[in-house]
């Protein structure tokens, strides 16, 4: 019997059955007035037909009221508003039960990019030993970060849980009940949770999800390529940010990130626990049943019975479980010698850290600690320190704090941001000494723009006493000006005596994290991308010169606009004039759970990440680099798109319209992170200081997604109007890096709905820059159809264009009711209307329907 194609897997398994069961959800009564669910889908018919004809938002809301409700007044459809919210809300959460269900069956999971498929090609391209080898030293690195995206309480996270084992079993029974518990369930967060919370949550994964999948993926590797010996090298690993980001987020303390590193250990403690119980009740013959009770019962009192005292060492667990290996191996006929080693592979994955908690700071932060430092120090006298340090040049800065050590506390001073980095830098080194190295060992230098911000982090370290610091120390390269720049500090900093000691001591390697998300929102789509491109491949030329391998960590976000998207494929294309010998990237908020959320969709993607190193270094190693002339118009695109995207900027209703016609001004009012939403506090809006996710989040919630497409088309449109199309057009056909790209841009496109705001063309402040938008968007849409040969967006993934159709389908009332709402926002002010009462409840209006508009999208922010 042949398999279904994707698009009618997708059809039979997901929408007929959101169909199926949304008609059971619809019926059942969750208020006093059970009329909401006959009326949902009479107003979702009236905002189809509506946005066809062009209407307002406006128009919409009075249509429907005047048709379908007896003379209603404002509050009372106000009222039937906020409760189509909760209904649309809960069938976003079925729709994405019912996703995840049928994700096996959509997503072939021994095909192209699999390990099944690493293997079968490797035989029949007889590269198994190459393979063995590369895999001895590649590593994929997902990093779990703090960033708000998800709006989803822990109570309703459950109820997914429950809710897609239900729908998988067809318990119809089951799956009633559990959307009549989500009907009645809130999903509104009443307090802002702190940084502690947040990685409560994301722990959760890590247990139930990652655990499994890697330990799983593992033995695969370790039975079907490593013939049975135990892997050394900790392929998949995890990296964790909550507890330990404290660029912008005050919330995050020394003690805070002290508490997350001891849930992180007692969690992975927790999980060998259960693993070495389930084993004693297999391991019950002679010798071993004795040694597997006394693992048992230590684990079990570090865990549930210490405050912070660890009853077993690593080194122990480890050693006595290689015993009992050799016990059953020479005893006992190897029974049950798969599960042994099985824990074994995850006791080397993950040690007694779980994930690696990475410790983060803004560069700024940063110079203002080292002054307060070098007050002290001159003070004190006890370092020898010029009086004109100040005015000195950079290169002189750097030879006098290259050579500063000293033994100074946290406590010597008296401004609080001192006393807290001073603090976690020393907390580090106990953090290692508990949880072992990788427990924290990476201090990451947000918006990096010197060498001498790398040289003063290293110097902290030197100054509390820690001489060879056994950690990394991170630069991270944001806005396209300095990633033009980077290998030019990497080069200042490789040449420095001091420095290079330092990465000596970390075995010549050299972590140099990339921000899409900034570097997007600093300089548009193309010329992030390419700038991050072009970095990556300067930064490894000089790497190289100085015998040094760089490991590239790239900050990427959920949608195309700040890195996501395709993100296996970019990894795949790479080529070999970019160092690619770990794959390392951050994964937030709704990325998490859409990406990770699920044992299959967490091993589906990882697997992915991993073939596409594999791809990219042995099957392919030469033929994805980009030649001169192929970098010469990217180049030429990236140009263009940043003058199309920085005339954009710069407009004078810019600002304005981000501030008064977009839901900016209203995420701060989410109760969804601890982290606020722009860096500087001050009530004015900077675009320098305006964080990323609210920025990108803004103009999806317009359904205009800018960051992910503004001046591509312009760029693309310059080689149609010079007559050289088919440079362009054999660029994208034969290079994978540049096919994905465009791709990743119709992804964006594809999430666009600018019916919702077609009404604003005709406002007198703000129609003229809403058609500035638009015209981009439609010339790009052309271009892309017409180089992809498309006929429609995402032609050639049929699934994700019906699941995105779909989601845009269930969130249309909110989005109609959200520009309802804000437009009434808009005119009372307009008009000098002063009604705060109204105005407060049009807010809560908007806000409500951001959550359900951010959780329908999966990779909107």
């Amino acid at each position: 019997m042949y398999t279904l194609p994707k698009i009618e897997r997708f059809n039979q398994n997901v929408l007929s059955k959101y169909h199926i069961y949304n008609s059971v959800f619809i019926t059942l009564p969750f208020d006093a007035i059970d009329n909401t669910g006959v009326l949902l889908p009479l107003f979702s018919e009236v905002c189809d037909t509506g946005f066809k004809n062009n209407w307002s938002p406006r128009q919409i809301v009075d249509f429907f009221a005047e048709k379908y409700m007896d003379n209603a007044s404002e509050e009372e459809k106000i009222d039937l508003l906020f409760r189509f919210i909760q209904y649309v809300e809960r069938q976003i959460v079925l729709f994405d039960a019912i996703e995840d269900t049928a994700f096996p069956i959509i997503n072939n999971l021994e095909g192209r990019g699999s390990l099944r498929d690493i293997k079968e090609k490797a035989e029949a391209k007889d590269k198994h030993e190459e393979l063995i080898q590369f895999l001895e030293n590649f590593r994929v690195r997902t990093v779990l970060t703090a960033h708000p995206t998800q709006f989803y309480p822990g109570s309703v996270l459950g109820i997914i849980t429950d809710l897609t084992e239900a729908i998988r079993q067809n318990d119809l029974l089951k799956i009633k009940r559990l959307l009549a518990q989500l009907g009645k369930t809130p999903f509104i967060k009443k307090v802002k949770p702190t940084p502690y919370d947040e990685a409560v949550s994301l722990v959760w994964y890590l247990e139930n999800v990652f655990y499994q999948t890697i330990g799983d993926m593992m033995q695969y590797l370790q039975k079907n390529i490593f013939e049975g010996n135990i892997i050394e090298n900790p392929i998949i690993n995890l990296g964790f940010w909550p507890g330990g980001d404290k660029d912008g987020n005050p919330f995050v303390t020394p003690e805070i990130t002290e508490k997350v590193a001891g849930r992180l250990r007692t969690s992975i403690l927790k999980c060998y626990y259960f693993d070495v119980r389930a084993l004693r009740r297999k391991l019950t013959f002679s010798e071993v049943d004795t040694m597997i009770f006394s693992l048992e019962n230590r684990l079990y009192r570090s865990v549930f019975y210490s405050q912070g005292e660890i009853f077993i060492t690593l080194n122990e667990l480890t050693n006595e479980l290689n015993i009992i290996k050799q016990i059953i191996i020479n005893k006992h006929n190897s029974l049950y010698l798969d599960e042994v080693n099985l824990l074994l592979q995850k006791i080397n994955q993950f040690g007694f850290h779980f994930a690696s908690l990475d410790i983060r700071q803004n560069s700024h932060i940063h110079n203002a600690v080292f002054a307060d430092i070098i007050a002290l120090l001159k003070q004190q006298k006890s370092v020898q320190f010029p009086d004109d340090f100040d005015s000195l040049s950079e290169d002189a800065k750097i030879e006098i704090v290259s050579g500063l050590h000293s033994d100074i506390k946290h406590d010597d001073f008296q401004n609080e941001m001192t006393r807290s980095t001073l603090e976690t830098i020393a907390l580090m080194k106990k953090i290692q000494q508990s949880s072992g190295e990788d427990g924290c060992n990476r201090y990451i230098i947000s918006n990096n723009e010197s060498a001498l911000n790398v040289i003063e982090t290293l110097a902290m370290f030197h100054l509390v006493g820690w001489e060879n610091p056994t950690v990394d120390i991170v630069p991270l390269f944001e806005s396209v000006d300095d990633l033009q720049h980077a290998h030019n500090i990497m080069e200042q900093l490789y040449k420095n005596k001091s420095y290079r000691n330092h990465i000596k001591q970390r075995n010549n390697k050299q972590t140099v994290m990339l921000g899409f998300s900034d570097g997007t929102k600093d300089g548009g789509y193309l010329m992030a991308n390419w700038s991050i491109f072009k970095a990556k491949e300067t930064i490894t030329e000089v790497s190289r010169k100085y015998g040094i391998k760089v490991i590239f960590f790239d900050g990427r976000g959920g949608p195309p606009a700040r890195g996501g998207g395709k993100t296996h494929k970019f990894y795949a294309s790479l080529g070999s004039t970019i160092e690619n010998q770990e794959i390392q990237v951050t994964v937030q908020g709704q990325t998490i759970s859409s990406n990770f959320g699920t044992l299959d969709s967490c091993r589906y993607n990882l697997e992915n990440l991993l073939s596409a190193g594999v791809a990219n270094q042995i099957f392919n190693k030469d033929e994805n680099n980009l030649s001169e002339s192929d970098k010469a118009i990217i180049d030429k695109l990236a140009v263009l798109g940043y003058k199309k995207y920085t005339d954009f900027k710069n407009h004078p209703k810019f600002i304005p319209y981000l501030e008064q016609i977009s839901t900016l001004r209203y995420y701060s009012k989410t109760n969804i992170g601890s982290r606020p939403s722009k860096r500087n506090a001050d009530g004015k809006l900077n675009f320098s200081d305006l964080r990323a996710i609210p920025f990108v989040s803004a103009w999806s919630q317009m359904k205009q997604n800018v960051p992910g497409f503004f001046g591509v088309g312009t760029a693309l449109k310059h080689y149609e109007d010079s007559n050289e199309w088919e440079k362009v057009q054999k660029l994208y056909d034969n290079s994978l890096f540049f096919r994905t790209l465009l791709e990743n841009t119709a992804m964006s496109l594809a999430k666009c709905f600018f019916p919702l705001t077609a009404y604003m063309k005709n406002d007198p402040e703000f129609g003229a820059f809403w058609q500035i938008i638009y015209d981009e968007y439609l010339e790009t849409k052309r271009l892309l159809l017409k180089i992809a040969g498309h006929k429609e967006l995402m032609e050639n993934y049929p699934d994700g264009k019906a699941s995105i159709a779909m989601r845009e389908q269930i969130v249309m009332p909110l989005l109609a009711i959200q520009q309802y709402a804000s437009s009434q926002i808009n005119e009372m002010r307009k008009n000098n209307i002063v009604d705060e009462k109204m105005i407060s409840v049009y807010e809560k209006l908007v806000t409500r329907s951001l959550f359900g508009n951010t959780n329908a999208s999966r990779n909107s922010a």
